[in-house]
C-alpha cells in the first residue's frame, strides 16, 4: 500500500516515509463537525502514549489543506492531518463507499481506521466505528489500557 497526500501545511507526505514504524491511519468525514472534532481531539490526547509505543498517527479527510491547518491549530491537534480532496486514498483503503443514514443510501466517507505494521501492511482495521470513544478502544487494543 502506498500513497502521497498533502498535509495541513501543503507538504507532500508519503506513506513510505514511515517504513519501519507502525502507523495508524484513520479516515474521518469532515473537520469541524461534532463527531470528527471529538474523535480528533480524543486521538490527539492519546498521541504521546501512541508515539511512545512506536506508532505514527495520521488522520485523513476530504478537507482542503487550509481548513486542516486551521482545524489542527484551533484544537491543538498533534497528529498529522492529510487532505484527500479527491477521495483517492479513501477508495484505496475501502473507506469510501455506500453509507446509510435514516434509511437513505448515499456515497460517502466511511469512518475507518487501519493499523499498519512496519512494512506498511494492514494488520487490523476498524470500519464504520463511532467517533466518540474510539481513542479509548484503540488504546485498549493497541496499548492494553
Amino acid at each position: 500500500m502506498e500513497f502521497t497526500l498533502l498535509n495541513q501545511d501543503e507538504v507532500a507526505i508519503n506513506l513510505s516515509d514511515f517504513r519501519g514504524k507502525k502507523v495508524i491511519v484513520f479516515f474521518y468525514p469532515k473537520a469541524y463537525t461534532p463527531g470528527c472534532t471529538k474523535q480528533n481531539c480524543e486521538l490527539s490526547e492519546s498521541f504521546d502514549k501512541l508515539l511512545n509505543a512506536g506508532y505514527v498517527l495520521i488522520g485523513i479527510s476530504p478537507d482542503k489543506c487550509e481548513k486542516l491547518a486551521k482545524f489542527k491549530a484551533e484544537y491543538g491537534l498533534n497528529q498529522i492531518l492529510l487532505s484527500d480532496e479527491f477521495k483517492e486514498v479513501a477508495k484505496l483503503f475501502g473507506a469510501w463507499g455506500i453509507k446509510k443514514n435514516y434509511g437513505k443510501e448515499y456515497e460517502g466517507l466511511i469512518r475507518s481506521c487501519f493499523i499498519l505494521d512496519e512494512n506498511g501492511e494492514i494488520i487490523k482495521e476498524y470500519k464504520n466505528h463511532k467517533a466518540t470513544g474510539f481513542a479509548t478502544r484503540l488504546n485498549k487494543d493497541l496499548l492494553g489500557e
